[in-house]
């Protein structure tokens, strides 16, 4: 435990920012998942306003340092390439 004041004050910034950022990660990993889940339906129209929500949570969780920019950009480019392929006609 901390016994500086420095420490006690830190300790109460570290809960309230972990917090915060465990919300803003869950919420970015169930976006994504409801784009992989409507690609995997089939159905495109809805995986593309999910995918447009998803990468609007994905650049601010990067932007705030809540995940870091490359993985938030890596993230969105998986996800449009999931949607492009799924839009392409399948071949026999």
């Amino acid at each position: 435990m901390p016994t500086t004041k420095s420490a006690k004050k830190r300790l109460r910034q570290n809960i309230a920012n972990r917090s915060r950022n465990r919300t803003v990660k869950s919420s970015v990993k169930t976006q994504v998942r409801k784009v992989r889940e409507a690609v995997a339906a089939g159905d495109i129209p809805k995986a593309e306003t999910e995918f447009r929500e998803a990468a609007k949570k994905l650049d601010q969780a990067g932007a705030h340092r809540v995940i870091h920019a490359n993985k938030a950009s890596r993230t969105k480019s998986r996800l449009q390439h999931l949607i492009k392929k799924a839009k392409q006609p399948k071949t026999a």
